[in-house]
């Protein structure tokens, strides 16, 4: 027996450019689940939204009335790409069996801290499902981290579990490698099982490239198009070592991060260093370029047997990046977009979190223990019909 259902996931990452929309089916029968993209949208956010978005982002800045109020406007936004996505799809909102956002992420804190003598971990994404629901006319699925963490997982990563699901061979190794502001892998051994399954984030990805681009053309340009600023200059090498040595890279996973380590603080103090030190422009966004390559191939070189490295995510249109991470891994290893697997690079997040939605609205698990760090799988998500 044979089911298809339309739903939409929508994704908006660490680097605040705006919201991802993939209408997705979902084809379901005795073989398994199998998804076909639909349609994939973005619907931008002005500059003002951004601006309040990284306020809220600084636990020094935001305050709780901002935090209120952005909460309902992120969901009238979660629910405005909906709507976009449905009609460029030439769809109705009757067509779509369900909404599933990840939201908006303006804090994550997966390393407890004591409160009231007891040990609290926290995450928080706005962009209120309510609002998603009552605006579009279809239930929506979100808030999926929480649940994770209930159970001692870091609530992250949690694309992971559809990585397993679409991308493992039983001969080659695989890594999927996501590039938002944040990067992070996936790694799917051959021939593995679901607790074989490692992923965790790396650390910066185009958080830092992006704050540097715009710093050194003066708010002409947000992201350093086709690396071509980073093409021109010549990695620091000696700045590149004492950057290595961050923290961060040291930790064992399962770990996560976000903008609370590597956000626009670390980046502006990054940059007044290289200014003390004379570094140039090209130079520092080449220095930067080659951090977040060389951070992830570090953590991919600890794992065996990997034969091909899949990319999605913003960074995967940085030819400069892309070159650079080939140049630090051994020349066996390939490095493609997730396109070369029929999976659409720009969309995959979004796809992803299509699936989580769907599977929470079937009552059935949908975190993967092994990347999360979590006691026991669970049902992630809480919907509003």
């Amino acid at each position: 027996m044979q089911s298809e259902s339309i739903v939409i996931g929508l994704m908006s990452g660490t680097s605040l450019d705006g919201i991802d929309a993939s209408i997705v089916k979902i084809i379901e029968s005795e073989n398994g689940l199998n998804l076909e993209p639909v349609h994939f949208s973005t619907l931008s956010f002005s500059d003002g939204v951004k601006k309040k978005l990284l306020n809220l982002c600084n636990p020094e800045k935001a305050r709780i009335e901002e935090i209120s109020a952005m909460n309902m406007l992120m969901g009238e936004l979660f629910a405005e790409a909906s709507m976009k996505a449905i009609a460029e799809a030439g769809l109705t909102r009757d067509d779509i069996l369900l909404i599933s956002s990840h939201g908006q992420t303006i804090f994550h804190q997966p390393n407890a801290i004591i409160v009231d003598e007891r040990e609290i971990t926290s995450t928080m994404q706005i962009g209120d499902i309510g609002v998603i629901a009552e605006r579009t006319g279809i239930m929506t699925v979100g808030d999926f981290r929480t649940r994770d963490m209930a159970v001692g997982g870091q609530g992250a990563p949690l694309v992971p579990y559809a990585d397993y699901l679409f991308f493992r061979d039983e001969k080659v190794g695989r890594v999927l490698l996501n590039i938002g502001g944040i990067s992070n892998i996936t790694v799917i051994p051959p021939n593995c099982r679901e607790e074989d399954v490692v992923a965790y984030d790396t650390g910066p990805g185009n958080m830092m490239i992006d704050a540097f681009t715009e710093w050194a053309t003066n708010g002409k340009q947000t992201f350093d198009k086709d690396g071509a600023i980073a093409a021109r200059g010549i990695v620091n090498e000696s700045w590149l070592s004492e950057l290595l040595k961050h923290p961060y890279f040291k930790q064992t996973a399962p770990k996560s991060t976000g903008r609370e380590q590597f956000g626009i603080d670390y980046a502006r103090k990054l940059w007044n260093e290289a200014e003390l030190a004379g570094i140039t422009n090209s130079d520092k966004i080449a220095t930067i370029t080659a951090l977040t390559a060389k951070t992830i191939a570090m953590e991919i070189l600890k794992h065996k047997d990997v034969g091909e490295v899949l990319v999605s995510g913003g960074g995967r249109y940085n030819p400069t990046l892309m070159r650079n991470i080939s140049d630090f891994l051994p020349s066996e290893i390939k490095v493609n977009g997730t396109e070369a697997s029929d999976f659409p690079a720009d969309a995959k997040e979004a796809i992803t979190f299509a699936l989580l939605g769907y599977q929470c609205y079937r009552k059935r698990t949908n975190n993967l223990p092994s990347a999360t760090g979590a006691d026991k799988p669970v049902v992630m998500g809480k919907i509003a019909w």
